[in-house]
């Protein structure tokens, strides 16, 4: 069954360039750096690095506490990062520098993991969250390359799927050496697929594990003070087909509170100018993060259009929507901003977030919303009582500090496997 996979994947090939090449229509480093996904990472690694595979922004934001921690106790090792995407790769070089080396991950076809095994010689694979590449399992266990699936996760959705696969699937997850699963819900649905019981920890999420600095809230209340004394209000992460009924809950927000301020932060960077010209077209005053004007105060909203600055915009916010939420896209970490004292919402799909956003909800923490209609009136409500915002808020606060602890049990995990 492996090898009809490895076949089906070499006649895919011609369509992952090709896709590779539509995206960079709008990211043009999508063009660049090819030859890493083809395995070729010459950065002259020496022998006993420790690699860790981040997809994107969302899982390499996750692995930031890990990374550092494991900097700290093991400086002699050098920590090899990959991502799939650019904005992935900007973010780990935004966050670590030179401290850490990043290459593209090898695309999971026999020659080119062969390839990025042998130059780079690991010590141990460190997966986030879910990252299943049968070639890549298979010839880690083959050369004795122990392998992690932290911070692990597994929709009940994502499960069934791999369940239809039937014993190649099986093979594949049972080829993992260990799984530090997110909750009960993930290690439960490992285990059915193939991962041995005595495999699977619950170690929680590094999702929890927020770290705020000072000089954040620093450099946001710098924003804030240039967008006047008004209510500001953030719409995060958002997606394609989201930012509709966003705008149309805004126009509703401007009618019960005039001079509110939307910061409109969407997902991806090659989305930035169409949501702009949309904006646009639907008679919004519109200011952009990149142009780096001021704020009048007839401005209704801010685009936050430039990378890595998620963490600040928050900041500079008084309550938060999620994206990815309101569409089937699974909903993105809104830990961040519980962390800060900030009442959050979201749409009724966070399958990704199934456990977390859960426990938000039921303890009073969080607000789910379906609708334009919806999303304006809990945006109302909090934005004209500070009591109501605060009190959710700090509910919210309470839950992210008594969930800490993933990254000291993985620690533990990853010193084990060392050994």
């Amino acid at each position: 069954m492996r090898r009809l996979y490895t076949l089906l994947f070499y006649a895919a090939l011609p369509l992952v360039f090709l896709r590779l090449l539509w995206r960079s229509r709008r990211n043009p480093a999508y063009r660049m750096r090819w030859r890493e996904r083809l395995g070729y990472c010459n950065v002259g690694l020496p022998t006993g690095a420790i690699w860790i595979h981040a997809v994107s922004v969302g899982e390499s934001q996750a692995a930031e506490p890990l990374i550092r921690q494991l900097q700290t106790d093991f400086p002699e090792r050098t920590l090899l990062v990959t991502t799939t995407t650019p904005t992935g790769a900007d973010h780990v070089a935004k966050l670590f520098g030179d401290a850490v080396i990043h290459c593209y991950f090898p695309l999971d076809l026999p020659f080119a993991v062969r390839r990025f095994l042998d130059q780079a010689k690991p010590a141990m694979l460190l997966m986030m969250e879910t990252e299943i590449w049968p070639n890549l399992l298979g010839e880690c266990a083959s050369r004795g390359v122990p392998t992690l699936l932290a911070n692990a996760r597994l929709s009940a959705k994502s499960a069934r799927g791999y369940s239809r696969l039937g014993s190649f699937a099986r093979a594949v997850f049972a080829g993992i050496d260990h799984v530090a699963a997110q909750s009960e819900e993930d290690a439960e649905r490992f285990r059915a697929l193939g991962v041995p019981p005595e495999r699977v920890a619950i170690t929680g999420s590094l999702k929890f594990d927020v770290r705020l600095p000072a000089s954040l809230f620093e450099q946001a209340e710098v924003i804030r003070r240039g967008f006047g004394h008004r209510p500001v209000w953030i719409a995060a992460s958002t997606r394609d087909g989201e930012e509709e009924p966003i705008l149309k809950a805004h126009r509703r927000i401007l009618r019960a509170i005039p001079g509110a301020l939307l910061l409109l932060v969407p997902r991806h960077p090659e989305r930035f100018n169409n949501v702009a010209q949309l904006c646009k077209r639907q008679g919004f005053s519109l200011v952009r993060r990149s142009d780096r004007e001021a704020c009048a105060p007839r401005t209704e909203i801010y685009l936050g259009d430039s990378m890595g600055e998620m963490s600040l915009l928050l900041a500079a916010s008084d309550v938060a929507f999620f994206g990815g939420s309101l569409m089937k896209f699974g909903g993105h970490n809104f830990l961040e901003a519980a962390a800060m004292g900030m009442p959050v919402t979201f749409g009724p799909h966070m399958f990704n977030f199934a456990t977390i956003s859960r426990m938000f909800l039921e303890q009073g923490a969080a607000v789910e919303i379906d609708s334009a209609e919806s999303l304006a009136s809990i945006m109302i409500r909090w934005l004209n009582n500070a009591g109501e915002r605060s009190r959710v808020g700090e509910k919210g606060r309470t839950l992210v500090a008594r969930n800490k602890g993933a990254r000291e049990k993985l620690m533990a995990l990853v010193t084990r496997m060392l050994r």
